[in-house]
């Protein structure tokens, strides 16, 4: 099957820095094809992002670092926190932006994240099921296992050990 003409151009004029930005203001995804240099701009990557907040997928590794650039996906589809660097692990703000519309990428957060209450909340409120990877502290919390067991009693094998005793939490099964 042949390629997209927009992908052609691209490629054709992936060094172009004037053709790049107008290309992933139109479509962020064709960022993907531009050359690295570009792909490293931080202004041609918050467009492509603008446009599509999947567009992070390709912006360079030095951007996926940048919390200005990251947090304009995160904060709009929240699974591209998969993409974060390191150095944002511990960006709370950042994480709850996520949260409040994927509780899955709790998979993604640090471990002093997933120790953290409201967070681990968040997560549970948005995808019960996640409570797994809360820390072993927050997984024995009764308020955080009642809201996940009210979403879902799938979420009770997850519990810690003394909360799958309690009597509200078996009420729920």
């Amino acid at each position: 099957m042949p390629e997209r003409i927009e992908v052609v151009k691209m490629k054709e004029n992936s060094s172009n820095r004037q053709y790049v930005m107008e290309t992933v203001k139109q479509e962020g995804a064709l960022l993907e094809f531009a050359n690295e240099e570009l792909r490293d701009d931080k202004e041609i990557a918050l467009e492509a992002i603008k446009n599509n907040p999947e567009a992070l997928e390709f912006v360079s590794d030095r951007l996926k670092a940048d919390r200005d650039v990251v947090y304009e996906s995160v904060k709009n589809v929240g699974w591209t926190y998969c993409y974060v660097k390191e150095n944002l692990l511990e960006d709370k703000e950042l994480l709850m932006a996520g949260l409040k519309i994927t509780g899955q990428i709790l998979y993604y957060a640090s471990q002093q994240m997933r120790d953290d209450k409201e967070v681990v909340m968040e997560a549970v409120k948005n995808k019960p099921i996640i409570i797994k990877y809360a820390s072993n502290r927050l997984r024995e919390d009764k308020e955080i296992g009642l809201e996940a067991m009210k979403k879902s009693n799938k979420c009770y094998e997850f519990l810690g050990p003394n909360l799958k005793k309690d009597e509200e939490i078996l009420a729920l099964l």
